[in-house]
């Protein structure tokens, strides 16, 4: 299925982040409702408390991914094969292309720390489930939404989008991967990240 893809940004300061934005006890319990809880690292319960690590910084620079559906795509019925092949395919390549670009903000901001997309999928089975530590640390991330963060609210307040959801047989007008970048340094209004 043929989309492209529109890069956005903003950024604000982790406080104010956290005012507005964060809830960690509600979305721990969205999480608890989630299969992956306590089987991935990149999931919570974390051993470590989630405000002290938003608190290692001064600011968050959301990075949102639009993926676009083209009209013809979200007026035509699918098939739930075709549909969780895009989710499976496309989306999933999507988001490892963010994750490299994400990890090389990183090299590029010492000091800085990404927050992906989801969760981690970096190894066909996690650790965790074994109770080893994770064989991948350098590359696993937490995202938003794990640390207690409102994506929804955060999608539409400051990269000025709605999430949109899949309905039966029908694809949105667009998809929207966010991610993010905590930096203890400012490092000006938008960040360039093609």
């Amino acid at each position: 299925m043929n989309y492209t893809t529109e890069q956005l940004s903003n950024r604000i300061t982790v406080q104010e982040y956290l005012r507005d934005y964060v809830d960690i006890e509600k979305f721990l319990e969205c999480c608890k409702a989630c299969p992956d809880y306590g089987k991935k690292w990149s999931c919570p319960p974390y051993d470590f408390d989630v405000k002290d690590y938003w608190n290692k910084f001064n600011y968050l620079y959301v990075i949102g991914t639009r993926i676009i559906i083209p009209e013809e795509e979200t007026k035509c019925s699918h098939t739930q094969e075709t549909l969780k092949g895009f989710l499976k395919n496309e989306l999933s390549s999507e988001k490892k292309k963010l994750s490299i670009m994400m990890h090389s903000l990183e090299d590029k901001y010492p000091g800085s720390k990404s927050l992906s997309a989801g969760n981690c999928d970096y190894c066909k089975e996690c650790l965790r489930l074994k109770g080893e530590p994770c064989c991948k640390p350098g590359q696993m991330r937490y995202s938003i939404e794990s640390l207690g963060g409102n994506v929804g609210k955060t999608t539409k307040d400051l990269l000025g989008l709605e999430l949109k959801w899949m309905t039966e047989g029908r694809m949105p007008e667009h998809f929207i991967l966010v991610n993010g970048l905590l930096t203890t340094e400012d490092l000006g209004e938008k960040i360039n990240v093609s």
